[in-house]
């Protein structure tokens, strides 16, 4: 499980177009509005692809430390 933080996540409407992303992508994953933050179950390619679809969709994500 690898957290990445989203800092430009900033309502509900982002949520959507990640969730919506993620899915497609067919990611297992948690997204949290309130800590902004996407959290993929997966190996290493899951996280890359996961940072890949939110750069795609204007987003700059950073894992956690």
């Amino acid at each position: 499980m690898t957290t990445l933080h989203v800092e430009e996540m900033h309502c509900a409407k982002c949520v959507e177009r990640i969730t919506k992303a993620l899915t497609a992508a067919g990611l297992d994953f948690t997204v949290s509005l309130e800590d902004k933050t996407v959290t993929v179950n997966g190996c290493d390619h899951c996280v890359r692809t996961a940072v890949e679809e939110l750069d795609d969709l204007g987003f700059t994500a950073t894992k956690a430390e």
